[in-house]
């Protein structure tokens, strides 16, 4: 039985960009895991906004498509009662021109009225960031704020002047606590156990600084291409697609101070307070790199400095973490797939010695449902004192009843009842442009490396080569 709790109100969910790649491959999947468990709120209405003249049974059809492809399929969840409650508002959408979006809200809501408080509205921009500022402004200028929740994808800007140039358009529309700046690493499962075996376990709570740990690895490959999303790409780049939005998050959640309280607000201002001791970024601290036949891509200039690889030295300048590196890394078309942190722990001085490879480990594995895994030193059976490592294993998917959500359902799922524990907030993105803005002004030739190598070979000084 679902906790009431977790059930949230009466909701209108407003979809822009309803039929665009990231709708079909992670929202409206999203949503639909949540219909599958039971999380949505009692009633709700999907009203998909574009600018083609789609039917609401062409647009049905097109989300079951997207089912059917990236999951959960429709035959595992409530297909045709998830199927009834979805509407499309063509006609495109800004400031000067609705189109028929105003009155298919209208006709959603008094759906859903029955008497009773009218319902909320999550107004969601799955949109390139150059189309947050119109949107934004529309639903201000149309009075749709009211009762409203905005959630606001990545990259929130592109640059610091756009960063802030977006953030005084949606303050003039909502009030903080209305918007949503989702970054999906923090809604994996494995992603928030980070804090929480930290500060829920006693026996890592008083090891976790530059006394004990040697260095932080956050290590991202990916053996996909850019595939379609070339125009994107060109316009962010490794730097700014993954490494200050995802990479720098979870550089946070390893390096955040306890907060003062597990409530959603204390949570995210202690990860937004340790950003805020992130080093500036000096090209002596990252290499960048291409992959070969990058620039053959259509839309790709063939002249394109876009990375496609990333790896870097940061520095948390504070007492905790001071002299402690935390490497990051990401890429496309290198050998495997893997999301991981990796908190390698120093050698104690006791006289024992530690064998030739890594001793004390903790690794979160952030993909699927998360696992944590725990390299210890131990003695080798037999006679004699001699020292090896073993690994254990903890599968978080496995570990507990409950069903792990995928991540953008968690998120969703926490923007419907209204939790702004795993978003990122202004401040702390604020101080992640200052932390990059060298790197985002001025970028070098990428250096060029074969499909399914690890990268350049060239490293931030002293930065080992993670998985390889």
């Amino acid at each position: 039985m679902v906790d009431t709790r977790l059930i949230p109100a009466p909701t209108v969910f407003v979809l822009y960009g309803a039929t665009g790649d990231l709708s079909r491959r992670l929202v409206l999947p999203a949503l639909y895991s949540l219909a599958k468990e039971g999380l949505l709120p009692p009633d709700w209405r999907i009203v998909g906004n574009g600018r083609g003249d789609v039917s609401h049974e062409d647009f049905q059809e097109r989300v079951r498509e997207s089912l059917e492809e990236f999951g959960p399929k429709p035959a595992e969840g409530p297909w045709e009662e998830f199927r009834r409650r979805l509407r499309f508002a063509g006609g495109g959408f800004d400031a000067t021109n609705p189109g028929c979006l105003l009155d298919v809200i209208g006709e959603a809501e008094q759906e859903l009225d029955g008497g009773h408080e009218p319902p909320q509205r999550v107004h969601y921009l799955a949109v390139p960031p150059q189309a947050f500022g119109p949107l934004t402004e529309g639903i201000g200028a149309h009075r749709l704020a009211e009762r409203s929740r905005v959630v606001y994808e990545k990259p929130f800007g592109t640059s610091p002047q756009s960063f802030r140039q977006l953030d005084r358009v949606a303050k003039r529309v909502f009030d903080e606590r209305q918007i949503y700046r989702i970054d999906h690493f923090l809604g994996k499962e494995a992603a928030q156990d980070i804090h929480v075996l930290r500060f829920a376990n006693g026996l890592f709570a008083s090891a976790w600084d530059r006394h004990h740990i040697e260095r932080v690895e956050i290590d991202v490959p990916e053996t996909l291409d850019v595939g379609m999303r070339a125009d994107f790409y060109e316009h962010t780049g490794a730097i700014l697609d993954m490494i200050v939005t995802h990479l720098f998050q979870l550089a946070a959640e390893v390096a955040m101070e306890p907060p003062t309280s597990v409530d959603a607000e204390h949570i995210a201002r202690a990860r937004e307070d340790v950003i805020g001791c992130f080093r500036p970024l000096t090209w002596d601290d990252v290499v960048v790199g291409q992959y070969e036949g990058y620039r053959d891509i259509e839309g790709v200039p063939p002249d394109s400095r876009t990375e496609t690889f990333a790896a870097l030295r940061l520095w948390v300048d504070n007492d905790r973490w001071r002299g402690v590196p935390f490497l990051l890394r990401t890429g496309k078309c290198l050998p495997v797939s893997r999301q991981r942190v990796s908190v390698i722990f120093q050698e104690p001085a006791t006289g024992f010695g530690a064998p030739p490879e890594a001793g004390n480990v903790i690794t979160f594995e952030l993909s699927g449902p998360g696992e944590i895994d725990l390299t210890m030193v131990a003695k080798q059976p037999g006679p004699e004192l001699t020292l090896g490592t073993v690994s254990a294993r903890l599968p978080l998917g496995e570990a507990f009843h409950t069903p792990a959500l995928p991540a953008y359902a968690r998120l969703i799922h926490d923007v419907l009842l209204g939790d702004r524990s795993l978003f990122t907030r202004p401040d702390g993105l604020a101080h992640v442009w200052t932390v990059a803005a060298a790197l985002l002004q001025d970028k070098p030739e990428p250096r060029p490396y074969p499909k399914g190598s690890w990268g350049p070979d060239a490293w931030p000084a002293g930065a080992p080569a993670m998985l390889q």
